[in-house]
């Protein structure tokens, strides 16, 4: 079995991120970026079921510039075989990136495809449900734990009213939660071995994709500055002004 695993660049979750100068974008000078978190518990899960032996190989794939094969680097060295980049500039929107994926699920002809539910860049959770639509494929969003057996996946997906248990044959996208599983750290030897593994480089014009982005960033600007907070001397002075807030509301 094949697993494909998506794998985008993102800002570190721990940096600091302020707008730039013209407040086109984020400030990216000396910014330290990182695996989607997402992307990352869904590449651990990968090599989790190669290791029971679900899987034979997993592969990960990225969508972005030069610069993408530092995090594909990394998902080498966590355990992936080999790695997929589809070399673009381009500043691509949801749709965009699912044409793009669908055409490399098309061309490895994996049995699962995993992916983070959600970029912690954007957080537009989209690209995985219009991946499945594109490709007819089923899906599973927001898996907290994930079975494979009998040519299907049992999947437990976290919802707003609980845990919901679904079957889905497989070929299958799936989608990873935060609480799926936590990610290994990188060993040194993973290092060591991953620089002697494959990572392609093509383009989209190769997958036969042109893609053209229909959204784009307009503007970025830093949240409002909280106010400073009041300190009061006992609850009926707390009740005072809770009722004079609620006035001016």
């Amino acid at each position: 079995m094949k697993i494909l695993v998506s794998v985008k660049r993102v800002p570190d979750p721990y940096a600091k991120i302020s707008p730039n100068a013209t407040g086109t974008d984020i400030n990216r000078d000396g910014l330290q970026m990182a695996v989607n978190p997402f992307d990352e518990i869904a590449l651990e899960e990968a090599i989790r079921l190669k290791e029971a032996g679900k899987a034979t190989e997993v592969v990960a794939v990225s969508i972005g510039g030069a610069e993408s094969q530092e995090q594909l680097r990394t998902a080498l060295a966590m355990g992936a075989d080999r790695a997929i980049l589809v070399q673009t500039d381009e500043a691509l929107d949801a749709p965009s990136v699912a044409k793009i994926l669908a055409a490399v699920y098309r061309r490895e002809q994996p049995h699962l495809m995993l992916m983070g539910k959600q970029a912690i860049d954007m957080d537009e959770n989209q690209v995985g449900q219009m991946l499945a639509a594109i490709l007819d494929l089923p899906q599973a969003t927001f898996a907290s734990k994930i079975t494979l057996e009998n040519g299907s996946a049992t999947v437990e997906r976290e919802t707003d009213n609980g845990i919901e248990t679904i079957r889905v044959p497989l070929p299958a996208i799936i989608t990873a939660d935060l609480r799926l599983n936590e990610p290994r750290y990188v060993a040194l030897t993973g290092i060591v071995r991953a620089r002697s593994k494959p990572l392609e480089t093509i383009t989209p014009a190769e997958l036969g994709v042109q893609p053209h982005a229909r959204v784009r960033l307009t503007g970025v600007e830093a949240p409002p500055a909280r106010k400073a907070g009041k300190r009061v001397s006992d609850v009926h002075e707390l009740v005072r002004l809770l009722r004079e807030e609620a006035r001016v509301i």
